[in-house]
């Protein structure tokens, strides 16, 4: 891949956004790596967990590469959020594996849609995040009108997008939007202690958990249901049973 960089270590797949000239920019060639990076590390039975990260220093994701569609037309836009949302932002948050977001630096626009569909974000203190979309004339594409309002609210989110600003890691923070905000040393560190703790849990039920919480986001699903559904079913999974066993024999389970 010319323009992401997978690293497999102790079960965590880290995916590196690899544009540093562009401040690790979206285009259609990075999005299309992206979401067979997700489909790859769905696949392989050695990840456990995922980061999501950019390259260097400065951003996790500036936005999207606006040249390559300043001249598209009204039908060519709708293609262009349909074809970005179905093939990476939806399969980042309905991948069964945890996807951690490691925000480096700038998450504008599409990087902060990106990072708004992992399973939730650690920041660097010099993090800067914001949707400036109306700026240029058009508005959050990606899911960006959707996730950032269940995060933070829809107060604050119109806000965000009506000014088009940019806040910083503590305000993110202070919303909700990232769960912690570590020095840059410390953001990889950070999301690989978390991954640690992530990886002693079922990954059968920490799958099963996701679908049920994003469930209850999606119209016209009933998020209770899927609950019980998942829940149920976890009953049959052999992850249940070495679970069980290993608390009623006091010891710690081996997924």
């Amino acid at each position: 891949m010319e323009n992401i960089l997978i690293a497999v270590e102790n079960r965590i797949a880290t995916i590196t956004i690899n544009r540093p000239s562009k401040l690790n920019a979206l285009n259609k060639a990075t999005i299309a790596e992206l979401s067979q990076a997700i489909d790859d590390v769905e696949n392989n039975q050695e990840v456990r967990v995922v980061i999501l990260t950019g390259s260097g220093e400065k951003a996790f994701v500036a936005g999207a590469d606006i040249s390559e569609f300043a001249d598209f037309s009204p039908e060519q836009g709708k293609e262009l959020a349909r074809l970005g949302q179905e093939s990476l932002f939806d399969k980042v948050e309905n991948c069964s594996k945890p996807i951690i977001a490691a925000v480096n630096g700038f998450a504008l626009g599409g990087g902060l849609e990106l990072a708004m569909a992992a399973h939730f974000r650690i920041a660097s203190d010099n993090a800067r995040v914001g949707l400036p979309e109306v700026s240029l004339g058009v508005i959050p594409g990606y899911g960006g009108t959707q996730r950032l309002p269940q995060l933070i609210g829809k107060g604050r989110a119109m806000e965000m997008i009506m000014t088009a600003g940019m806040i910083d890691a503590a305000m993110a923070h202070s919303y909700g939007l990232v769960n912690h905000v570590v020095t840059s040393e410390e953001l990889i560190p950070t999301c690989e202690k978390i991954a640690g703790k992530i990886m002693k849990n079922s990954p059968v039920a920490i799958g099963a958990a996701i679908d049920a919480v994003n469930a209850g986001y999606v119209d016209g699903i009933n998020g209770y249901q899927t609950e019980i559904d998942c829940f149920g079913e976890s009953f049959g999974t052999d992850d249940f049973k070495e679970g069980t066993t290993a608390f009623l024999e006091k010891r710690k389970a081996q997924f």
